[in-house]
């Protein structure tokens, strides 16, 4: 091979490598944070709702309602997105959620609660859509699987953080005449803000606007972002609406409502659920989240990679779906804690992998044009769907005084979720085939 050959393919790799330290730690130490605000209220749950006589259905409402004002705000924050900029908007929305989330120590009645629950959702509409459409302008298709998961990694390293220190916080319990579920949010809120302030700072804009890129990577950007554009073709028009005709971006709500309505659902409740299933204390409960955020963290990474690898991200999504499913079926059908504690782990394996492959993959379905809109609209769809769940399986919990019939509903969802994804896998089959990975993401 020749000198000019070597430098020829060393221009991927340098560029991917340049781009990936410089923008996947910010954004992964602020999803980190969004994902411990929105579910660090189910570690504050047992003492906040024997505190505050809460039932399991205000709790699920009030857990719900976050993704409902998330939903609603989703496109209208993806659009200021595109008008001020990732970096500034991002920005805005850590600082915003992350006082809110903090601002849950003041709640003392049920409408308290879903008002603060609500606002928070608010506060973070469009962060995920909004993180994905701006790695679609730096991160070309045979890196994106990559990227995302090394981003969306901070869900489970999320679990290992609130089940490692949670317990630990909770015994704050009395010092300033606090309870443990109020130092809680104040705890794991405040950061948030004070990470926004370095996104503001450090998240850089696009490839043409930084001086760390050679010419020859940044173009290497621009040739495989433009051939992954023509790969897709034309939207079917240039407004707001447009990607509302495209019936794959349905599909991919769908799969959104039932994956992230199963996964929030479950994760709102699991360590009230994993008590009782395994007989442990709340510390050893939290040891047993920490390891499944170690176990999904594994598994994302590795997924993501093979998906880069192999081109087939949507093949690994239903394999993921089906261990998830598997798993709750477990849950269901065996009442043993050894058994409970594998199901769980397993759970958690596929849980955060399975989101994280189908939504690598909304570049790949959608236009650039047609993008940030149908990115927001597939995650307005989703958080209805963590709306509704949640709020569903609180009544069922209520009415039946157990969660044997809310884990049927989950199960029947994440089978639902494996078939829509074996659909939309089909539906995109047609397609040009995609290029070749080139180079070697670090």
């Amino acid at each position: 091979m020749t000198e000019r050959q070597d430098d020829s393919a060393a221009i991927p790799r340098t560029a991917m490598l340049k781009a990936s330290w410089r923008i996947l730690p910010l954004i992964m130490l602020a999803y980190l944070f969004a994902y411990i605000d929105r579910v660090n209220v189910s570690f504050a749950a047992e003492q906040m709702n024997a505190d505050l006589n809460f039932t399991a259905t205000i709790y699920g409402l009030g857990g719900g309602l976050f993704f409902l004002g998330y939903a609603l705000f989703e496109i209208p924050s993806n659009l200021m997105l595109v008008r001020f900029g990732a970096r500034q908007w991002i920005a805005r929305i850590m600082i915003t959620w992350g006082l809110l989330s903090a601002g849950m120590i003041f709640v003392r009645s049920p409408m308290q609660f879903y008002a603060l629950r609500f606002l928070l959702g608010v506060a973070e509409a469009g962060f995920y859509p909004g993180v994905i459409y701006y790695f679609s302008g730096w991160f070309p298709k045979s890196h994106r699987g990559r990227a995302v998961s090394r981003f969306y990694v901070a869900s489970p390293l999320a679990s290992i953080v609130m089940g490692g220190i949670s317990s630990w916080v909770l015994g704050f319990d009395g010092v300033a005449s606090l309870r443990g579920w109020q130092w809680l949010f104040l705890v794991q809120g405040l950061p948030a803000a004070l990470v926004g302030l370095l996104v503001m700072r450090l998240l850089p804009d696009s490839p043409a606007r930084v001086s760390w890129l050679s010419r020859p990577e940044r173009a290497w950007i621009e040739d495989e972002l433009a051939r992954e554009q023509a790969q897709i073709g034309e939207p079917a028009g240039h407004h707001l609406l447009a990607p509302f005709r495209n019936p794959h971006a349905w599909l991919l709500g769908g799969i959104g409502f039932l994956n992230i309505g199963a996964i929030t659902t479950f994760i709102l409740f699991a360590p009230m659920i994993l008590r009782g299933a395994t007989g442990l204390d709340a510390r050893h409960v939290g040891y047993l989240v920490s390891l499944g955020g170690v176990v999904g963290a594994a598994a994302m990474l590795l997924a993501g990679n093979h998906a880069d690898r192999h081109g087939d991200r949507f093949l690994n999504a239903f394999w993921s779906a089906a261990v998830m499913t598997a798993a709750l079926l477990t849950l269901w059908l065996w009442h043993s804690p050894v058994v409970a504690m594998v199901a769980y782990l397993a759970f958690a394996a596929a849980c955060f992998t399975t989101p994280m492959l189908t939504s690598s993959g909304w570049a790949e379905v959608l236009h650039v044009r047609e993008l940030a809109i149908g990115a927001a609209a597939i995650n307005t769809v989703s958080q209805i769907g963590a709306f509704v769940t949640p709020y569903a399986w609180g009544v069922a919990k209520d009415q039946t005084g157990g969660y044997q019939w809310g884990l049927v509903a989950l199960v029947a969802m994440s089978a639902s979720l494996a078939a829509l994804v074996l659909a939309l896998r089909r539906g995109l089959r047609g397609r040009a085939p995609a290029s070749p990975p080139i180079g070697v993401a670090p």
